[in-house]
């Protein structure tokens, strides 16, 4: 049964984060809305893409423009089934937004299904719905996981893990891993 899923972005948002899972879940048939605070459908944000080439940490260049298909202030969390929450760089300041982290709760408050990459973890820590939860997270966000009362769960890049509701993972190498366990979450049965 197809689900009505929310996805949070924000300028440089990671490029393979939005726009995988955004893609991957319309081509499984889900109804995916994607929008930014202070952006209308139809507008576009600027992603970043993180690679990983043998650094301290991850390299960062300009990725594509993503053009929006929900005005993030005509929305109601309660119209959604699921919520995706993508890396990058964009959390770090969406966390800042109250109504952003009042949407992130309501997921949860609601037992809702959400999936979280990489440094969407900043904005679950941001919104205080960690406690007591595995999360995953790029490693960098470790200290924010554990300082939110999560326990950060130390996966290989390619990994996911799922705590009930939340399905989280590391960075968009564990696409494959990551979207499996969310649409095993969503109920998301796959004939082939």
């Amino acid at each position: 049964m197809a689900k009505k899923i929310l996805l949070l972005a924000g300028d440089f948002g990671e490029d393979y984060e939005i726009m995988v899972p955004f893609q991957a879940l319309l081509a499984v048939g889900h109804e995916v809305i994607a929008v930014c605070p202070d952006k209308k459908a139809g507008e576009q944000i600027a992603t970043a893409i993180h690679d990983f080439e043998g650094d301290q940490t991850y390299s960062e260049k300009r990725g594509h423009n993503f053009t929006l298909n929900g005005t993030f202030n005509a929305i109601s969390a309660e119209d959604f089934d699921a919520l995706v929450v993508s890396g990058g760089r964009a959390p770090e300041y969406l966390r800042l937004n109250e109504a952003v982290l009042a949407l992130v709760r309501h997921f949860f408050e609601a037992n809702k299904p959400i999936a979280a990459i990489c440094h969407g973890a900043q904005l679950l820590a941001g919104a205080g719905v960690l406690q007591g939860r595995t999360c995953s997270a790029y490693p960098a966000c470790k200290p924010e996981v554990e300082l939110a009362g999560g326990t950060y769960a130390d996966i290989a890049i390619d990994a996911a893990v799922t705590d009930g509701n939340l399905v989280s993972a590391p960075a968009w190498p564990a696409h494959p891993a990551w979207i499996s366990q969310f649409l095993a979450v969503l109920g998301t049965k796959i004939e082939t």
